[in-house]
C-alpha cells in the first residue's frame, strides 16, 4: 500500500466518523448531511461513498427523517401543514416524500393543541387582547386565518 492509498482511506474514515457524529445528535436528511460534510472540506467522492454506506446501514433515510420531523413537531411544537412542508423543503426533502408525510397533519387539531398550551400563559381579562396574542402565536406557526379564528373562539369558550 502506498502513501496516497493510505491517505485516501484515512480521509474516508474521517468523513465517516464526522457523518456519524453529526447523526448522533438527531436524524438528518441526506442533503443536510451532504452540505455539512462538504463544508467540512471532504471530497464529493468521499461524501458519496459515506452516504451510500450510511444508507445501507439505514442511518440516512429521507422518508424516515421526514416522518421523524413531523412527529417531533406535532409532539412538542405543533405547526401547520404548510409550515411543516416549508421546513422539510428547507431540509432538502423531495416533494413526493413531503406530500406523503404531511398528508396526515390536521391543521385544526394542531392549532388547537398549540393554542391550549399557549392559552395557559395568557391573561383572560379581555377577549381582544387574548385574541390578538393567541392569534399572533398561531400565525407564526403557519396557520391560516380561518383555522386561527375557529381555534381562538373554541379555546376562549372552553376557558382553557
Amino acid at each position: 500500500m502506498n502513501k496516497v492509498t493510505l491517505a485516501e482511506g484515512n480521509q474516508l474514515e474521517r468523513c465517516f466518523k464526522a457523518a456519524t457524529r453529526y447523526l448522533g445528535y438527531r436524524p438528518r436528511s441526506e442533503p443536510e448531511l451532504r452540505e455539512r460534510l462538504r463544508r467540512r472540506g471532504f471530497s464529493a467522492d468521499d461524501i458519496g461513498a459515506v452516504i451510500a454506506k450510511l444508507k445501507r446501514m439505514r442511518l440516512v433515510d429521507d422518508a424516515a427523517f421526514a416522518e421523524f420531523w413531523k412527529n417531533n413537531r406535532e409532539s412538542f411544537s405543533p405547526r401547520s401543514k404548510a409550515l411543516t412542508k416549508l421546513e422539510l423543503k428547507q431540509k432538502g426533502i423531495a416533494e413526493d416524500i413531503i406530500e406523503s408525510t404531511i398528508a396526515t397533519i390536521d391543521d385544526e387539531d394542531s392549532a388547537y393543541r398549540a393554542a391550549t398550551s399557549k392559552a395557559r400563559s395568557l391573561s383572560r381579562s379581555d377577549y381582544e387582547s387574548f385574541r390578538r396574542r393567541l392569534g399572533g402565536y398561531l400565525q407564526r406557526r403557519g396557520f391560516n386565518y380561518g383555522v386561527i379564528d375557529r381555534t381562538i373562539k373554541r379555546v376562549w369558550q372552553e376557558g382553557l
